[in-house]
């Protein structure tokens, strides 16, 4: 594998010798992401980072293909309207606009759209590894290992305090919130805390104040939000600061955490664990990641969208790092050729150093991308990782225990409905 992909290369060694890519084809990238809802938070971030990855290699004569470059185009959609719409945007992709890559969150709406582009062989990448399933051959999940890495979080606070031993969790019913239940339910056990309440809610008709009153009732140590969305991660947060909670705050996310900062305080917000970081991190500066430069990215993308960065600003353009990656040592844009390139050897890098294709167990398939994962805590206020801690080490010594709560919850791959395409298919 090369030193770094050619989007961060360009970054920081100047431009290469222009090629006229006038009369070839543009090599096109779908994104079927939430651009609107309540989910809009973990699509339009990550869109804006594509774009950045877009427009550096257009700016340098476009991607390398058999001896010629061509440029790249980024198709948008929304993916927030519901299965059938999603499904016909994402037929729309294949037959009309060719594309090559389609990048989704996933979950519920990508149901029946899922089916379709594994029938085209179309490779689809998505933030959520719960949509694996053998069923999705060319399916792959190479960013995040959502919700799993989410353990590494409770091991850290559990090591650093071990007083803080009775938890409270709250949780959406989601395909997002389910799944991110679960494995905190597993982790705190296996760290040897006790789950004293767990407060469920529709992600779209939660109340904060509500959902937080119940669970300090139970006079906890911890609150934990699980993988709630950005939006609620923030009226939880200042609904527990208003109610005079003392104790541990984790959650998967933290964005928008200088304006938390604002509205709490300081020392409020350095009792809250998380697992994104921001890029600017001194951790990631002298390590081998793949996603080179990651302070350059993250000082783009400050510059060209304020205030937006977010857990997913990076991880749709490290996914196109991959994918760039492996098209150019296969040589081809075919699915199954740079599927092969993604997964020769079993173990590449990705965001955070080296993983390991994985997932038979929970996913009938080893299509999701493991390896280490960051734990972030507010330090004066500024995010800063405190350490990476081994997902995949985690899952070899308690996966029994997560599985056992996956089922119970029906997450697991052969617990889920199929959804019958061959009928919204007919009925279009």
């Amino acid at each position: 594998m090369s030193a770094g992909s050619l989007a961060q290369r360009l970054a920081v060694a100047g431009p290469l010798p222009r090629l006229s890519v006038q009369d070839r084809a543009p090599i096109r990238i779908g994104a079927l992401v939430p651009m609107s809802g309540p989910e809009e938070s973990w699509g339009r971030p990550g869109i804006e980072g594509c774009q950045i990855w877009v427009d550096w290699i257009n700016a340098h004569g476009g991607m390398m293909l058999g001896g010629r470059r061509h440029l790249v185009e980024l198709a948008v959609h929304d993916s927030a309207e519901g299965p059938e719409a999603t499904l016909e945007v994402a037929r729309q992709m294949v037959e009309t606009q060719r594309v090559r890559l389609v990048l989704t969150l996933g979950g519920g709406d990508m149901a029946l759209a899922l089916p379709y582009l594994m029938r085209r062989r179309i490779l689809t990448a998505t933030l959520l590894p719960s949509d694996l399933s053998p069923d999705f051959p060319y399916l792959i999940a190479p960013a995040e290992v959502h919700p799993f890495f989410n353990v590494t979080g409770v091991d850290w606070l559990a090591r650093t305090r071990p007083e803080a031993t009775r938890v409270a969790l709250c949780a959406q019913t989601d395909l997002m919130g389910l799944p991110s239940l679960a494995t905190y339910r597993a982790a705190f056990d296996v760290a040897g805390r006790e789950v004293v309440r767990e407060v469920h809610y529709r992600a779209e008709a939660g109340d904060a104040t509500q959902i937080v009153a119940r669970m300090m009732s139970a006079n906890p140590d911890v609150l934990c939000w699980c993988s709630s969305a950005p939006p609620m991660i923030e009226q939880l947060t200042e609904a527990a600061y208003h109610a005079g909670f003392e104790g541990e705050i984790l959650a998967c996310t933290c964005d928008n955490y200088q304006a938390l900062i604002a509205r709490t305080s300081p020392a409020f917000m350095e009792r809250f664990t998380f697992q994104f970081p921001d890029f600017d991190d001194p951790a990631l500066t002298d390590t081998g990641f793949f996603f080179r430069r990651p302070k350059a990215f993250f000082d783009t993308y400050l510059a060209r969208f304020p205030g937006q960065w977010s857990a997913v600003s990076w991880e749709y353009a490290a996914i196109l790092d991959l994918w760039h990656e492996a098209v150019e040592t296969a040589e081809s844009l075919g699915t199954v050729s740079v599927l092969a390139a993604l997964k020769r050897g079993r173990r590449m890098p990705h965001a955070f150093g080296l993983a390991t294709w994985w997932g038979t167990d929970v996913y009938g398939i080893d299509n999701a991308l493991v390896g280490d994962w960051p734990v972030v805590a507010i330090r004066d206020g500024k995010a800063q990782i405190q350490e990476f801690g081994s997902v995949l080490g985690w899952l070899e010594a308690h996966g029994g225990r997560l599985m056992e709560e996956l089922g119970d919850l029906g997450q697991l791959w052969h617990q889920r409905d199929k959804p019958d395409l061959e009928r919204a298919l007919a009925q279009e």
